[in-house]
């Protein structure tokens, strides 16, 4: 049988000194009910379910547009990387994470409820190895807007990419894009 927590969060719309690395390693090695609800607490418990197990664990983040559903799904990512460590001296967590403004150029507008809206889907596999140390990750994009490439509803924009290359015309690498016209 499956085990199925749910953490509801609130985006708080600034930052707070509860996602910081002593926070992380506060959480790490805790059962689940022995410290305050947090997105650590959950990665936590996939990650011991994970090595306790040997199978392979989900956390679905889900919530409406400005929820934060980005920002979490990052802190959990975080949190595997300090815990997780790298099996080798590459930072991981910085590559993992390095992949993020780029999606964010390409998949990201602004809507009438949040500047910074992720109009797709993201499915990320974050590979360990036998000794649980993070050696790899993959995202997926799946569900992306595309209507928003030619519509924008009042008071909202297209995908940011398409202000950044605007932006970039002058630019002499912009010809190379082949945009031009």
């Amino acid at each position: 049988s499956a085990l199925g927590i749910v953490l509801v969060a609130i985006n708080p719309y600034e930052q707070l000194p509860i996602y910081e690395q002593d926070v992380i390693y506060a959480y790490s090695g805790q059962n689940i009910g022995d410290m305050d609800p947090h997105i650590f607490a959950v990665a936590e418990e996939a990650y011991k379910q994970m090595a306790r197990d040997e199978k392979n664990q989900s956390i679905i983040v889900s919530g409406e547009s400005g929820a934060g559903k980005t920002v979490s799904a990052k802190y959990a990512m975080r949190f595997f990387a300090t815990i997780g460590g790298s099996a080798s001296d590459t930072n991981i967590e910085a590559k993992v994470l390095a992949s993020s403004p780029i999606m964010e150029a390409v998949g990201n507008a602004k809507t009438t409820r949040n500047d910074n809206s992720s109009r797709f889907g993201k499915y990320i596999q974050i590979g360990f190895d036998k000794r649980y140390h993070i050696i790899g990750a993959n995202m997926r994009t799946y569900l992306l807007e595309k209507s928003r490439v030619v519509f924008q509803a009042e008071d909202e924009r297209n995908y940011h990419i398409f202000y950044q290359l605007c932006a970039s015309s002058s630019l002499p690498e912009f010809k190379d894009l082949g945009l031009s016209k």
